[in-house]
């Protein structure tokens, strides 16, 4: 995957003691994106602004909030998140690799 035209975020956006490293991009349209790397482990994060979360290398397990059922990704298939939300992501073994969508 293969952004041009972008203005990028140098600073990243650790979380989870760096379990969890992101940086941000703005497209030429103004959208913004986020991509990163997860590591081994169970995180849980909140939403704001609905998302697409897709799995661009890896795999990981994912719980969305309201929900008991636990889904596997694997690199290329995505799954969204409703504003407001949450969900819980496990990566079992390796590294998981992300590009998130914000959707309006």
């Amino acid at each position: 995957m293969e952004f041009n035209n972008v203005t990028a975020q140098a600073k990243a956006n650790v979380y989870f003691d760096g379990k969890v490293v992101s940086h941000g991009i703005t497209l030429a349209d103004g959208t913004t994106k986020t991509f990163g790397v997860i590591f081994p482990g169970s995180y849980h994060f909140g939403t704001e602004k609905a998302e697409r979360m897709e799995i661009i290398d890896g795999t990981c397990k994912v719980t969305l909030d309201g929900t008991e059922t636990v889904v596997e990704y694997a690199a290329g298939s995505h799954f969204d998140v409703a504003a407001n939300s949450g969900f819980t992501i496990e990566v079992p073994e390796g590294l998981a690799q992300y590009v998130c969508s914000y959707i309006d």
